[in-house]
């Protein structure tokens, strides 16, 4: 069953150059089929990851975006299910959960973490979560099995006083995205009681790889005029193409063609940022649905490879978010009978290299739980040119999952 929009993921993460995988064993599936409250919380993911990536966008003056809706979706949902009372209505208000219950929310993401990570064997996808709390910090067991049962999540109490624990939440980030991200926190602070992490890596084969020897220098746009002299990427092949007034679409698929890259290419007079101003999970759907299948399609396309990292407390206050992170009316009380627990702050951070071989991405999202103190029937060449800022995102097409969502301004590739 397919959903009516494109679920980010990210929340969320693309090999070494040569993009060569883990000798990760998996139980390969053909297809996943949503039930009815799986297809709702993909929706609701689409909406809320749509929102964020545009709030971030407009708030980050960094020419390379990227985050993963996934990633932070499944972080503030174990978030979620310590919330209570009016922080728990805002939660579910700002990430669209309404009319889903507690137990649908964590069986639906239970389902599917679990169909998205045995779907092509060209494809590795990890998602992975974690809770490490302080030794010194009495914790309710329903929260933690709630947590453990449906997201997996690896559980350890620390000494949050001493230095070996920020190495210990760091170390598990760099295992868990094969030493993309190698850290998320700095330090903890002596308020901080929890810490709840998602992490997502994921590296894919191009279907049909670009040819290495068909690389080479063309100019690439800049949002400021400015012309670079950069590898560009060449390929003509079989692929999904639409056009409208304002963008240029095309997928290219990863292995099998469960998962695909989604490039979407400004038109003559139009920006990337028009583009990012119209993501709304309406214009998505449409923008998909308009996909035909093209027999020759000459893709030209830079390598990118960049990190970006955000915090996103103050964009999630402006979504609505506010009880959440106030000492005084945050109610976690799922979590601890501690009446000024509340979020401190929520990080995330991803990578993403894209090259002749195929995609690496990873992402990790840390929240922080404290305390205060059509045409002619002939043979026609279509050209996508990617010679100025463009919008990219990584999808899985049973779903129309969005596991990534990303802006190149500036496409460096440094090795």
């Amino acid at each position: 069953m397919k959903t009516l929009g494109t679920l980010f993921f990210a929340f969320f993460l693309v090999s070494v150059c040569s993009c060569q995988q883990d000798n990760i064993e998996t139980n390969e599936i053909s297809t996943i089929e949503l039930d009815e409250k799986s297809a709702q919380l993909v929706e609701a993911d689409n909406t809320f990851g749509l929102e964020i990536f545009r709030k971030i966008r407009t708030e980050s003056d960094k020419e390379n975006i990227m985050i993963s809706p996934l990633s932070i979706s499944v972080a503030l949902a174990m978030t979620y299910n310590g919330a209570d009372g009016e922080t728990k209505t805002e939660m579910e208000t700002v990430l669209n959960l309404n009319g889903l219950t507690a137990d649908d929310i964590n069986a639906s993401y239970k389902m599917l973490i679990g169909a998205l990570q045995s779907l092509d064997k060209d494809v590795a996808l990890k998602i992975a979560n974690a809770i490490y709390y302080s030794d010194n910090f009495s914790v309710k067991s329903d929260f933690i099995s709630t947590n453990q049962n449906y997201y997996d999540a690896e559980v350890e109490s620390l000494n949050f006083s001493s230095p070996s624990s920020v190495r210990t939440i760091n170390d598990w980030v760099a295992e868990k995205t094969n030493d993309k991200i190698l850290k998320i926190i700095e330090n903890l602070s002596p308020n901080d009681r929890m810490i709840l992490l998602n992490a997502i890596y994921f590296n894919g084969i191009w279907n049909k790889k670009f040819d290495k020897n068909g690389t080479e220098i063309r100019n690439f746009k800049k949002k400021d005029v400015t012309i670079l002299e950069i590898p560009m990427m060449n390929k003509e092949d079989k692929l999904n193409y639409s056009s409208n007034e304002l963008l240029q679409a095309i997928e290219l698929p990863y292995g099998n063609g469960h998962y695909n890259m989604v490039l979407l290419l400004p038109e003559d007079g139009k920006t990337s940022q028009n583009i990012i101003e119209e993501l709304s999970t309406e214009n998505w759907k449409n923008w998909m649905a308009d996909f035909e299948t093209k027999d020759n399609v000459v893709v030209t396309m830079p390598r990118f490879k960049f990190a970006f990292d955000t915090r996103l407390k103050e964009v999630l206050k402006e979504m609505g978010m506010l009880k959440a992170f106030s000492p005084t009316l945050a109610d976690f009380t799922g979590i601890a009978n501690d009446e000024n627990l509340h979020i401190s702050s929520v990080l995330h951070k991803s990578f993403i290299d894209v090259n002749e071989n195929g995609s690496e991405a990873a992402a990790v999202t840390a929240v922080i739980i404290g305390v205060t103190s059509a045409g002619p029937d002939q043979i026609q060449k279509i050209y996508f040119t990617v010679d100025k800022p463009f919008v990219f995102a990584i999808t899985e097409k049973d779903t129309d999952a969005i596991l990534f969502i990303g802006e190149v301004q500036n496409p460096e590739y440094k090795e």
